[in-house]
């Protein structure tokens, strides 16, 4: 299976006055059994993170999932990298 929009979504959230520094990253990995899965990594800055795989039956439920993420961390102040 090819995925048609596999660019990966990289956001951080950083206030120094909290001393917070977090990061969040979202992407579509094909399945070796034609689903799509959604992997998202998050955690501090400067640490591994961790991570969280949910697998969808087809790319177009994987898309929408993504992009509803997306919205909702950038919605909690968090902002792509290199803005």
């Amino acid at each position: 299976m090819e995925l048609t929009d596999t660019t990966p979504v990289h956001l951080i959230h950083v206030d120094p006055e909290i001393n917070m520094a977090r990061f969040y990253g979202i992407e579509l990995q094909p399945t070796l059994f034609g689903e799509v899965s959604v992997l998202r990594t998050w955690g501090r800055i400067g640490t591994n993170g961790q991570a969280m795989m949910v697998t969808y039956d087809d790319e177009a439920l994987a898309s929408e999932a993504l992009h509803n993420l997306e919205k909702q961390k950038l919605r909690r102040g968090y902002v792509p990298v290199g803005e």
